[in-house]
């Protein structure tokens, strides 16, 4: 088995951040790590060389995979911040509706600029999505 490569480690998060060129992309970082760390209780640490976690959970498959991850996470992209949350955490179609200007994948959810977003959305999105984590891998 290959050992994941994004693993916490002890690489700041305030230097990473200081990293982002654009201006309001940087300032858009910082008040996200505050208001994840805020609404999860966890302190803002670094996984791998580009993502911001909060908490972290193991995880094991059926095929045998098993790792740690973060039980939330974003990270400054080129074209937008992209939020790592679980894929289906309770109302997440409905929370989705109201968030605000965003794009989705499986797992991640893009934002250009929290501006576009609503905050108290994402607070509850967050919240459930750490819920749904830690009642999959207790």
């Amino acid at each position: 088995m290959t050992q994941n490569k994004t693993t916490e480690n002890d690489l700041s998060v305030t230097d990473f951040l200081n990293t982002v060129t654009d201006e309001t992309k940087r300032k858009d970082c910082f008040n996200l790590s505050n208001i994840i760390a805020e609404t999860t209780g966890f302190k803002a640490k670094m996984w791998g060389t580009a993502i911001v976690g909060f908490g972290s959970y193991h995880y094991k498959y059926e095929s045998g995979r098993a790792g740690d991850a973060p039980l939330v996470g974003f990270s400054p992209r080129k074209d937008a911040i992209a939020l790592y949350l679980s894929s289906g955490f309770e109302k997440r179609d409905e929370l989705l509706a109201k968030f605000g200007k965003h794009k989705t994948a499986k797992a991640c959810i893009y934002v250009k600029q929290l501006s576009d977003i609503d905050v108290e959305i994402l607070k509850e999105m967050v919240t459930n999505s750490v819920a749904r984590i830690k009642s999959l891998y207790p």
